[in-house]
């Protein structure tokens, strides 16, 4: 038996000293309602509220079982198949700072024959064992970026947090670009500062809240842990970020590029790593503060699956309209700041991965908030892992602005491009062998076949720019 990755249902259930332990903090708590949430390929939470008085039931799986495959963009199951059987996570357990009468509990979503194949939180689990197999134990930390909106009076959607008036509908003059500003920083408090009280009530360590580049761009940024931990935590913020928005009439869009002018929202996943045995020591920081060896080969790992990785961790269209060098029309300027290239640098942005000047961290900057969580940091673990165990060679660090570098002076140095649209990210994240290993055979499938099917869809698609372009010109 595995604690970290339980291969049966039985094996997976909580001990009734955890089950009664928990069931005291949510009595105490006020709790009346419990969101047992298993997460989707997407890495949205699902689930069935349940009363209180069914938290033993939930916690032995005799609670809801559900037909994942009914709605989950999983095709491999069908309607004669039997039911997934969500088993909560009692370690994961989060009492709702919004709505205080409601718990959630993070689940992993077993079949009666043993861990269902399509369940992202255990396709973590597996790497989370192999990484404490091998003696390491990872940890992340996000910065996640996102958008506030509203809807106008039309029904259209516009920028919270912008008191010119709506585009086409009166003069809009040059104004103070949004990031770091005061002025929008106050006119953004009374969401932001509900956010700040949520979050240091759930203990996570809140730094900084971040008026970003663009109009109404919020980023977070707070303490970091474990994987599996961080993971949850992403899609508890999720869910959080939502509601409190809808609370004040708003709506939050993790879209990474609404606007053409818009600057993109990222996800930068912070990576670093400890030694089973030596806890609380972070290994990529070496003497005199300086890098110690352990990170190039880590970095290695990440760099020659680098594509596969973006794949996942920006995993849809609009995510490669935002992983460009410049875009015209920003606020304060034309250079994205986003990375463009499978390569490291200390301190440079315009690579995939920096090594900062001020945490020892692999931040990895080709990311947005549409990732699965579960699924992306299962990829950092497995090709941490690989390039530790094989000592990968990363080469020496990009450290150039990779803007304006010249192409071929690149492709001489090795410096191999980041997918430049969803279908170039999928077709690379087919033939690598790691993101099989990963995901399995089944959830491998299912993600590439969902993948391909949303980019046919988008390229049917006649936009407007094709019109305005095209339509008289020729």
């Amino acid at each position: 038996m595995s604690d970290i990755y339980p291969t049966s249902i039985e094996e997976a259930l909580p001990s009734d000293d955890k089950v009664a332990e928990a069931r005291e903090r949510l009595e105490a708590a006020g709790v009346k309602y419990v969101l047992s949430c298993w997460i989707d390929m997407h890495g949205l939470p699902k689930t069935k509220p349940v009363p209180l008085s069914q938290w033993e039931t939930i916690c032995r799986g005799k609670g809801p079982q559900f037909a994942v495959h009914s709605i989950s963009f999983v095709p491999e199951l069908g309607p004669a198949d039997p039911d997934q059987v969500p088993i909560p996570d009692v370690d994961a357990l989060y009492l709702c700072p919004w709505d205080r009468e409601i718990a959630f509990v993070f689940a992993d979503l077993y079949m009666p024959s043993g861990p269902y194949a399509l369940c992202p939180r255990l396709a973590l689990k597996r790497q989370v064992e192999a990484a404490a197999t091998a003696g390491y134990r990872f940890f992340a930390g996000v910065e996640p970026e996102f958008m506030v909106m509203r809807y106008d009076e039309d029904g259209e959607p516009q920028k919270a947090f912008d008191d010119d008036p709506d585009p086409g509908r009166g003069m809009r003059p040059r104004r103070q670009a949004f990031g770091y500003d005061v002025e929008y920083s106050l006119d953004s408090m009374p969401y932001v500062g509900a956010l700040i009280d949520h979050l240091e009530e759930l203990g996570w360590d809140l730094r900084d809240t971040v008026a970003e580049g663009a109009y109404s761009q919020i980023e977070l940024d707070f303490g970091y842990t474990d994987m599996l931990g961080m993971a949850d935590r992403l899609t508890f913020l999720r869910i959080m970020l939502k509601e409190v928005a809808k609370q004040q009439g708003m709506f939050v869009t993790f879209m990474p590029k609404p606007t053409t002018g818009d600057w993109r929202s990222g996800a930068h996943i912070n990576t670093s790593v400890q030694a089973v045995d030596r806890p609380g020591v972070n290994l990529f920081e070496g003497e005199n503060g300086e890098w110690s060896d352990l990170v190039y080969p880590v970095v290695g790992g990440m760099l020659r699956h680098g594509a596969a990785l973006t794949a996942v961790a920006a995993p849809t269209v609009n995510s490669y309209k935002g992983l460009v060098e410049r875009v015209g029309g920003f606020e304060g300027g034309t250079v994205t700041w986003a990375p463009t290239y499978i390569t490291y640098g200390y301190n440079n942005r315009s690579a995939m991965l920096r090594l900062p000047q001020a945490r020892f961290a692999i931040e990895n900057r080709a990311t947005d908030m549409t990732m699965n969580a579960y699924l992306s940091f299962a990829m950092t673990v497995a090709a941490s892992l690989e390039g530790i165990r094989e000592g990968t060679d990363p080469g020496p660090p990009t450290d150039v602005s990779l803007y304006d570098t010249a192409p071929e002076e690149l492709a001489k140095a090795g410096r191999a491009r980041l997918p430049r649209t969803l279908i170039e990210a999928i077709d690379a994240f087919d033939a690598d062998p790691l993101a099989s290993e990963v995901f399995g055979p089944v959830m491998h499938r299912s993600f590439s076949r969902y993948k391909h099917d949303e980019w046919h869809r988008y390229s049917e698609q006649i936009t407007r720019w094709e019109q305005e372009e095209y339509l008289r010109l020729y």
